[in-house]
């Protein structure tokens, strides 16, 4: 069957998979964001449902003190004797252990590790499990150079039980993170990335007899990259999860992006899904990069969902919306077919802070995303409307807002240190609609009032939203609605309808 990539669309890098009773279960990382750490179900591992995310209370983790690009790194997911776990990095602070024997409900709160490093994996074996990380730099660690160390420990406390040891070196790619060890018929395998998490990052693969090593080196390294490929539809490709498929046959799960904008892309890593051939006692993915277009023997039809829409009818918040550090209940809530955002004097570009912002994944480059607004500040500087976010510094939005005492709808354009309004006209009174549509090339703004038609609203290029122009930016642009004000406020802007479409192909 063909099938195409990505399998998760839009920001979702670091993927890891595990294989339980029910099907799979996926995992990537969410940064700063809440709640942390989405939950994907697949019974095929081709088509995927966003069912829960494992953080999803306040005190579980620190995010309240994330950076942009900061907070939960690399999360890898294990099933074991009817428990799931998922360790990952909590930048700054340590890695950490949470647990649950039903993924789609509560997750425990943080078992803090013993053993630090980046990028954190398991693997349980005989009784026991095992704990690996890039230990460069690690508190456990002496060595100078990077490497990937190994423990025996407790899950349930994070106490490691013996050494922490040095297991390999990698082959001197540089960057060597994201460890996952198998135990494949009688053999372990080590598998890793390398190269950087940009143009030049690759998967690399080693392998033992003994799960303390020695690793002999694949010996025709890397497995998996996208640095040489000259079709340009793939790249970034490494940080990868293997797991067998429903055929039988072996497969990666893995991060790459799509780059449509002069190089770049707007959506940030997302994952993708490859098959793995097995020769002379190694793992390599077909052909040794990603593609687009795939076949594979797993004998299913591939759903690609085009339309995110919320009328807000219930209380409870879909797992596809997200929020900066956090959700304050101060500011948002919804409920009775209307999400109320009641104006922060936290603002979309402060570092630190819990704005009024609810936003989703910006899922491929082709998108329409409208929001129906109704609005009327009370104060002046109070503004509410349609943004699309990238990270503090990289944002472009459309809004009502309220200057010296007269509502206008305004454009604005934040892209690293240049800040601009590419549009002004006075705000009608009533319900507004607000759109943004975006291609390859722009984001376009629009907005009507009263079931008139669609006024342009201007347009900004899509080049100042990619992730490599917004430096060290580690997520993907979100499209969400948003309100704030100069001082706290008692103005109220209701949303009564969002919604995003979208076209897969149109890259």
């Amino acid at each position: 069957m063909r099938y195409k990539n990505p399998i998760i669309r839009g920001f979702n890098p670091d993927p890891s998979v595990c294989r339980a009773d029910s099907g799979y279960y996926l995992v990537t990382s969410t940064f700063e964001y809440f709640p942390g750490i989405p939950i994907y179900h697949s019974t095929d591992l081709i088509n995927w449902t966003h069912t829960a995310n494992a953080v999803t209370r306040a005190e579980q983790l620190p995010l309240a003190k994330a950076e942009a690009s900061g907070g939960i790194w690399a999360p890898t997911i294990r099933f074991n004797n009817g428990m799931f776990y998922i360790t990952a990095t909590f930048s700054g602070i340590g890695n950490f252990i949470i647990y649950t024997d039903d993924p789609r409900g509560e997750w425990s709160d943080a078992v803090w590790t013993d053993m630090d490093g980046i990028d954190p994996s398991m693997l349980f074996d005989g009784g026991k499990m095992y704990y690996c990380a890039n230990d460069c730099g690690s508190r456990a660690c002496l060595h100078k150079t990077e490497g990937i160390s190994l423990a025996e420990m407790d899950p349930m406390t994070g106490k490691v039980n013996g050494a922490v040891r040095r297991i390999w070196d990698g082959t001197g790619g540089g960057w060597l993170e994201a460890p996952h060890i198998y135990h494949i018929d009688g053999m372990y395998y080590l598998l890793a990335a390398e190269g950087g998490t940009g143009v030049n990052h690759t998967s690399v693969l080693a392998r033992s007899r003994n799960v303390w090593g020695p690793y002999e080196e694949c010996p025709f390294n890397p497995i998996l990259t996208s640095r040489n490929d000259t079709t340009k539809q793939v790249s970034c490709a490494g940080h990868a999860d293997m797991v067998e498929g429903p055929d039988g046959s072996m497969y990666m799960v893995h991060l790459a992006s799509r780059p449509y904008v002069n190089g770049g892309t707007t959506l940030g890593r997302e994952t993708f899904l490859t098959p793995v051939k097995h020769v002379n006692g190694w793992f390599a993915a077909e052909h040794k990069k990603a593609l687009i277009d795939n076949i594979s023997d797993i004998n299913t039809g591939q759903r690609i969902q085009h339309v995110f829409c919320c009328r807000f009818e219930t209380e409870g918040w879909e797992p596809q919306w997200l929020f900066p550090r956090g959700r304050s209940d101060k500011y948002i809530e919804r409920g009775n077919g209307a999400l109320i955002l009641r104006p922060s004097a936290a603002k979309l570009t402060d570092d630190m802070g819990l704005p009024s912002l609810a936003a989703v994944r910006q899922p491929d480059f082709e998108c329409e995303a409208e929001i129906e607004l109704d609005f009327s500040p009370l104060e002046d500087g109070c503004e509410a409307g349609l943004a699309v976010y990238l990270s503090p510094r990289n944002i472009y939005k459309i809004a009502k807002r309220r200057e010296n005492g007269t509502d206008y709808i305004v454009t604005d354009k934040l892209a690293d240190d240049f800040e601009q309004e590419i549009y002004r006209v006075k705000a009608p009174e009533g319900v507004l609609k607000f759109t943004v549509k975006s291609n390859t090339e722009k984001y376009e703004f629009f907005w009507s009032a009263n079931d008139s038609g669609a006024a342009a609203a201007g347009s900004a290029s899509a080049k100042f939203m990619t992730t490599d122009a917004a430096e060290h930016c580690f997520t993907g642009t979100l499209i969400g609605v948003w309100a704030q004000s100069v001082t706290e406020s008692k103005s109220r802007a209701v949303i009564y309808r969002y919604s995003v479409k979208s076209n897969p192909d149109g890259i």
